[in-house]
Parts: structure tokens; sequence; C-alpha cells
């Protein structure tokens, strides 16, 4: 399940923010599947990327069905958005990695931060499937994320701000929201 989340939020560096969004209130919403999850007031919903992830996840997985998820964006700052998901999910703070300064428990709400370049070239097999033609190019650059467990009635939820954007061949400066279990 950790290897989905992880490509889905590979691939949401990859597609980024497409025409055709739609502006969502910041109140729990139904997604498909009764996917109940908390959108960031503000955000935009993603339904292109929201789609080419779910063909990217039948591309891992062929023989089972796609999971229920969701892709938002916001200008918001990554600490705004991942303290309101860290607060919301009754988490209080974001710890600032996944050590929780060398706690032994994995903290649920923690920072990470990534390469886009690193990023885009382990997925290449699957875009390549996807038949998605990007230049990889301009897939530079360093990004800082946030990592939140998922609870009970909610998703995980993966944040990361910029992200690479494999529709435009370009870094896209605003926060991603990706929503998946």
């Amino acid at each position: 399940m950790r290897r989905l989340s992880s490509v889905l939020g590979v691939l949401l560096l990859l597609a980024g923010a497409v025409a055709g969004c739609k502006s969502e209130r910041g109140t729990p919403q139904a997604g498909p599947q009764g996917f109940a999850f908390l959108v960031y007031p503000g955000s935009q919903y993603l339904a292109q990327l929201t789609e080419l992830d779910k063909r990217a996840a039948a591309v891992v997985k062929p023989n089972q069905p796609p999971p229920p998820l969701a892709i938002y964006d916001s200008d918001a700052p990554l600490d705004k958005v991942a303290a309101y998901y860290a607060q919301a999910y009754g988490y209080g703070t974001v710890a600032p990695d996944a050590t929780n300064n060398l706690s032994a428990a994995k903290p649920p709400a923690y920072y990470r931060v990534g390469d886009l370049t690193a990023d885009f070239n382990r997925f290449q097999p699957i875009m390549q499937k996807l038949n998605l033609k990007v230049d990889a190019s301009k897939a530079v650059g360093k990004y800082r994320a946030a990592e939140i467990e998922e609870t009970l009635n909610r998703p995980r939820v993966t944040l990361q701000r910029p992200y690479f954007d494999v529709i435009k061949s370009q870094v896209v400066d605003r926060t991603i929201i990706v929503m998946a279990p």
C-alpha cells in the first residue's frame, strides 16, 4: 500500500495543474466509492490529474481497481496546508522529519524533502506505458513535502511544493494535495 501511495505521490509531481480545474470549499466531501476527506479551503480540484493517477495505478496493479483518490492544489504555503491537515486529523503539529528527533516511533505527520529529477527518472517506465511525452530536462530542483497519516475515516494526505507538471513540462510553484488510502 505504501508503494502505491508512493507511486501516486510521485505521479502527482509529474502531472500537475491542468485546465478544467474547479474550486472546492473547505468542508468534508464524499468522493468516489464513499471516500471521505477534508478539502483545504480555496483549493482547486484537479480532475485530469486525478484520472491520470488512477490510470497509473492501473499500470502498477493491472488486476485491481484503482483506489479512490482526489488531487487538489493551492497557492497556500506548504507549512500552512500541512498544519491544517495535522490539526484536522488530531495530530497537533507536523514533525520536522520522519525520525521525529530520533524517536523510535514514526510520527503521524512529518516533513520530508526530495528531488524532482530523481523522482522523474524513477517513474519514467510508468510514464512510457501511459504514453506521456514529457521534456525530462525541465524536471529539475528540490522540493519539500509533508506526509499526514490516515485516520479511521480520513485518507492519507501527501503534500508537496513545488511539483513537476508532466502535461506542461514545467515546475509549478504551488502546493499539491493528494488524498488516497
